[in-house]
């Protein structure tokens, strides 16, 4: 269980690190914005990029990935309906709600979970796998396509298409499925670049912490206002409680092994991803839950997981 906290502890001294730069305003007003774009079109695309093209996608075809598949369709499309349905929240809200409640933390937690709890990496492979190619792509398709003005109708169809993240991801598995690999002079920019993705979004995290003054132009915005408390306790509730259930239920249904069926419960079990902001940053939709999502996931993710671990292992 020492990886977990050494993991969270990580996690939680670069946000702090993001919040002391916002505090002191050492990087100026704007930081918050840039750094939040930086990571959207340029580390995140990287990562994703390498993460794929070096991947197996025959991963995708076991038992235990249908497990993680399934859970995660289900948990996002049920946040996204009770956020949009019957609490009337806006569809782009609505879309960062349904994803803060299914996008984990699968590469700053999971991975090390995974390795020290259950000696291999491997079921963190399906997590990536479909938040890169199914709900990113999905998410960003109907973000994208939101009234804009005067677009036309054949801008607001090209226009997910031309999302750094949907092309990245697109790249990937042209990569992975082609029988070569490109040479390493040519990946291994684009893997430097992808490493800097995840401390800088949990350095926009503690920016996002600190908030601005209300007026005081577009430069200081978004403000930094509270998630509603009924999204919060729907997405939390999905994201902690609601996932592990629906994932141990199918494990269940479809006869996995102990240890398979562990393996996808305590991935099911990890906390909301510092991605979710980003996004929600570039979009303009949902920052506040985005923001508290992740917080509250990641305090409420240690216990979940010690359960899930001394009742399953």
């Amino acid at each position: 269980m020492s990886g977990i906290l050494i993991a969270l502890g990580t996690m939680t001294v670069i946000a702090v690190i993001g919040w002391i730069l916002g505090t002191t305003k050492v990087l100026g007003p704007s930081a918050q914005l840039v750094l939040a774009k930086l990571v959207f079109t340029v580390a995140t695309p990287s990562l994703l990029l390498t993460t794929i093209a070096e991947t197996d996608l025959g991963l995708l075809f076991t038992s235990s990935a249908l497990t993680t598949v399934l859970a995660t369709l289900i948990v996002a499309a049920g946040a996204g309906a009770i956020l949009r349905f019957v609490l009337h929240r806006s569809t782009g809200e609505a879309t960062v709600g349904a994803l803060s409640s299914s996008y984990l933390n699968a590469g700053n937690l999971g991975l090390p979970l995974a390795v020290y709890v259950l000696g291999t990496a491997v079921p963190v492979v399906p997590v990536l796998l479909v938040q890169l190619l199914v709900l990113a792509p999905v998410a960003f398709a109907i973000l994208d396509t939101r009234p804009a003005g005067s677009a036309s109708r054949r801008q607001l169809i090209l226009r997910p298409l031309t999302n750094p993240v949907t092309i990245a991801a697109g790249l990937g598995i042209v990569l992975a499925v082609l029988p070569w690999s490109p040479p390493e002079f040519v990946l291994e920019p684009f893997r430097l670049v992808g490493a800097a993705a995840a401390p800088l979004a949990l350095i926009t995290l503690g920016l996002s912490l600190v908030g601005s003054k209300k007026g005081s132009g577009a430069a200081e915005r978004p403000v930094a206002t509270r998630a509603p408390l009924p999204d919060l306790i729907v997405v939390t509730g999905m994201r902690a409680v609601v996932h592990p259930l629906i994932a141990f239920g199918i494990a269940a249904a479809l006869s996995l092994a102990p240890d398979q069926t562990l393996a996808v419960v305590l991935m099911a079990s990890l906390p909301t991803a510092q991605n979710v902001l980003v996004y929600a940053l570039q979009y303009g939709q949902g920052q506040a839950i985005a923001r508290d999502a992740q917080l509250v996931t990641t305090v409420l993710s240690l216990p979940v997981m010690i359960v899930v671990v001394a009742l399953m292992h």
